[in-house]
């Protein structure tokens, strides 16, 4: 998929949104039609529009996916919250990949290091992102909650937008 074309500001926006988050929320729908949800190492890569996760070949995550391909994953942290759907897909026969998101934190799952036979690469095409931002300072909450309480002024206790990442 071809993001970058017509999605260049989203596409910023979201890799700025999700940069410094280091863990993700992936979930999926499993074969009884249920929801699961499970943590990802994020990658410390240049977002391009698609998201590159590595997984294990016989994790819950990876059965999941051959069932039904729509995901959500879900970025929380620095006072940003980012919920992304998306299209999985499990990409095998990558090795150049593997070694461009590897880190010595995979080593706990694969100890075989990136040629691991157990790894399987995980691209998620994003679709969409919605996303809210809260202030960061913290006497600025206070402020705008005595504001609030006090009814002295409307305010407005973040930012909150959506993303179109398919055009």
């Amino acid at each position: 998929m071809d993001n970058t074309t017509n999605s260049i500001p989203e596409i910023k926006k979201l890799g700025d949104l999700i940069q410094d988050i280091k863990i993700a929320m992936l979930v999926t729908v499993t074969g009884g039609n249920s929801l699961h949800s499970a943590p990802l190492m994020t990658q410390e890569v240049d977002f391009d529009g698609s998201l590159w996760f590595i997984i294990s070949k016989n994790s819950q995550k990876a059965s999941d996916l051959h069932n039904e391909n729509r995901v959500n994953v879900i970025y929380s942290g620095h006072n940003k919250y980012v919920s992304v759907t998306g299209v999985a897909e499990l990409v095998d026969n990558h090795p150049e990949k593997v070694r461009e998101l590897w880190s010595k934190a995979y080593e706990v799952w694969f100890p075989q290091g990136p040629n691991d036979p157990n790894i399987q690469l995980l691209r998620i095409d994003i679709e969409k992102a919605e996303y809210w931002e809260g202030h960061s300072n913290p006497v600025a909450k206070i402020i705008n909650f005595v504001k609030l309480a006090t009814g002295t002024q409307h305010i407005k206790m973040g930012n909150h937008g959506e993303l179109n990442l398919r055009h």
